[in-house]
């Protein structure tokens, strides 16, 4: 090789640069535990928020939406009805016309019934059952238990308020806080009431048309279910209201306890209130029972209530309401505590009946015998 050659060095390959180093994550302040916990957090708190604005809305539109639901519950009630008419013929404005007008006259007749046989003795009732808790206090103060007289005058006069306010003083329709108001609402409700029986399938279907496929089966599942639920409380509860009643009076003019007819139409009326209806309806025929005929007489009237409403739930109640609408006591009591809350009387009554026909639609939300995922169940539950 020449002073001047070329010398040809092995040949070299350059690695490639090496790459920049990837930035921090910047998702790293939510992505750890804490981080979760309150992107959860945030999320449960616009649902809130929404919620409270459209029970604020709802609150505010009780004209409306109060008759609205009572139609709801009604219609789901008398639909068997109509469609078993129309099955065999008849017309279906015709069917809707009966129905209808066969509901109003019933309602009717139960109105006349209790402001005949209550409005119009309840001076003589409250009366009684005052002067019922007078002798109680009387009694209770020989007792062992560390109940004070200003604990007792406290009750006392709360349950005065009660019975001689005007809202329960003056029957349960003249009750109404503005007599307007409750005309209005009635003749919402029947007219809605109208609609929902003659095109109620119709006005579901009508609702239905965003959806497609499987939310499509799902919202018809829910639908029926839901009738079919408010129906079948409404009807049982009806039958309950009714044996209860009749079972009572009964007991009481059995023990010779005065005022039975308005006692028992108390009894029918507050069976629509679960759990709690029951024991107001024990306590103020106890007391009636107390002053009029004796505190043996009165302990039989405890004695005849206790056994109606035992029958009643481990008997009748499960035959007529069925299993699909039990909920456990703890459910009912909140649904009645926020019915009371957000609505008053008509709140506790409406409640439980909306809270069974929810619990229905979740246990069909992904098929007619599945379950909701988070309502289905995983493993054993047993205590």
């Amino acid at each position: 090789m020449g002073l001047f050659g070329r010398r040809h060095s092995p040949l070299r390959v350059e690695a490639p640069p090496s790459p920049p180093p990837a930035p921090a994550p910047t998702g790293t302040l939510w992505s750890d535990g804490l981080g979760r916990v309150g992107t959860r957090s945030v999320q449960v708190l616009a649902v809130l928020a929404v919620a409270a604005v459209v029970v604020f809305a709802l609150t505010r539109l009780t004209l409306v939406v109060i008759p609205v639901l009572i139609a709801l519950v009604l219609a789901a009630a008398i639909s068997p009805l109509v469609g078993a008419m129309r099955r065999r013929g008849v017309p279906s404005m015709l069917a809707t016309w009966i129905a209808l007008l066969a509901l109003v006259a019933l309602l009717a007749g139960v109105v006349w019934l209790v402001v005949r046989a209550v409005a119009d003795q309840w001076d003589e009732l409250s009366e009684q059952a005052l002067d019922g808790f007078d002798e109680l206090q009387t009694l209770v103060q020989g007792l062992p238990f560390n109940i004070t007289a200003e604990q007792l005058d406290s009750v006392r006069e709360s349950a005065l308020g009660l019975l001689q306010s005007d809202a329960v003083g003056s029957g349960a329709v003249a009750g109404v806080s503005q007599t307007a108001d409750f005309v209005a609402g009635f003749f919402i409700m029947v007219v809605v009431l109208f609609f929902f029986l003659k095109d109620g399938p119709k006005i579901w279907e009508f609702l239905l048309r965003p959806f497609e496929g499987e939310r499509y089966e799902r919202g018809r599942r829910v639908g029926d279910a839901t009738v079919r639920t408010l129906g079948g409380y409404v009807r049982g509860t009806a039958i309950i209201a009714a044996v209860d009643a009749v079972g009572i009076g009964i007991g009481l003019a059995l023990v010779g306890v005065p005022l039975v007819l308005p006692l028992s139409v108390l009894v029918f009326l507050l069976a629509f209130i679960p759990l709690v209806g029951a024991t107001l309806a024990g306590i103020l025929a106890a007391l009636v029972a107390l002053v009029a005929v004796g505190p043996v007489q009165a302990l039989v009237v405890v004695g005849i209530v206790v056994l109606v409403n035992q029958l009643e739930g481990d008997f009748l109640q499960p035959v007529v309401m069925g299993r699909s609408l039990r909920l456990h006591p703890l459910v009912i009591l909140f649904a009645l505590t926020a019915g009371t809350v957000l609505a008053g009387v008509t709140g506790a009554v409406l409640a439980v009946p909306i809270a069974a026909s929810v619990w229905r639609s979740i246990q069909v939300w992904d098929g007619p015998d599945l379950p909701a995922r988070f309502a289905r169940k995983k493993r054993a539950e047993t205590v």
